[in-house]
């Protein structure tokens, strides 16, 4: 019997739904920011000196948050460039919250934002299409690497696009997070359907090797509470075991033996530790700035 198991992102409202609780029981943010804060200044020192356009393409660039601060700072180190800031971003509902994000903030003028509602290969055949190759001075992918079908070729597609001094900033969950641990299980069993896969910051690392990049590697603290996914019937407990699983509905849907074993691993030493009574699910990111 087939299983009735759905890919999360067949229902993009309640993928929604389930990031935002994510969010909010996790410090994923809050290790960005910090990254942000305290070393990309270092990262894009040299990105755009003697220019006066700063050239920056943010590939899955969601509702913007991120994108913002990573601006500011772009923005802080070459005061008197203008930037152009191209966001590739396939859904509508998060390009209208970025809009929102950007109408809403002070400190933008000189920066020009421009919107590409699709993915980023859709991005990348209407470029090779239209026979366009610009170059960028800096392209991040926050987050978005789990979404392309062929990581390989999108990163050499990207990489291709980047000018002399450029870099590429790649952020994704570490290859020594609990994500790790549970996919390399676990994820055989969840219903991915070919709109997602499971890649690492050691997968990645791999692949930059293999194809000769150079590249640096930085470890983001970070954890996600899951006490409430051991509380059956839980509304947020629910929602995170989608998150965790990609599966839609994982609670009522998954087989009675593969719920078992997702809810033993999430407990285990190699995904969570155990304090104060709660379950902190290791969600440690990987950040990897490429170079041209």
């Amino acid at each position: 019997m087939a299983s009735p198991m759905r890919s999360l992102l067949t229902d993009l409202g309640r993928y929604v739904q389930s990031f935002r609780v994510f969010l909010e029981k996790s410090t994923e943010h809050q290790s960005m920011q910090e990254f942000v804060e305290k070393q990309l200044p270092d990262v894009i020192a040299s990105i755009g000196n003697g220019k006066s356009t700063i050239n920056v393409l943010s590939v899955g660039g969601g509702a913007g948050e991120m994108d913002l601060q990573i601006l500011s700072k772009i923005r802080a180190r070459y005061p008197g460039a203008t930037i152009n800031n191209d966001v590739i971003e396939p859904s509508a509902d998060q390009i209208s919250k970025y809009k929102e994000r950007v109408a809403q903030a002070s400190n933008l003028e000189n920066i020009k934002f421009t919107w590409h509602k699709e993915t980023a290969n859709e991005y990348e055949s209407r470029m090779n299409a239209e026979k366009k190759t610009k170059k960028w001075d800096f392209i991040h992918m926050i987050q978005m690497l789990y979404y392309v079908k062929d990581i390989p070729a999108t990163l050499r597609y990207f990489h291709s696009l980047l000018d002399s001094q450029a870099k590429l900033l790649i952020i994704l969950v570490s290859g020594k997070s609990g994500w790790e641990a549970l996919w390399k299980k676990c994820g055989p069993s969840f219903p991915l359907e070919g709109v997602c896969s499971f890649v690492s910051s050691a997968d990645l690392s791999r692949m930059l090797d293999s194809a000769g990049l150079k590249y640096q590697l930085y470890e983001l603290p970070s954890h996600l509470d899951i006490t409430s996914c051991f509380s059956e019937g839980d509304k947020d407990g629910e929602l995170l075991l989608d998150f965790l699983t990609e599966t839609l509905d994982f609670a009522k849907t998954a087989p009675p033996e593969l719920k078992h074993q997702v809810m033993e691993e999430l407990r285990k030493p190699g995904c969570s530790e155990i304090r104060d009574g709660k379950v902190f699910f290791n969600n440690s990111l990987g950040v990897i700035v490429v170079e041209p």
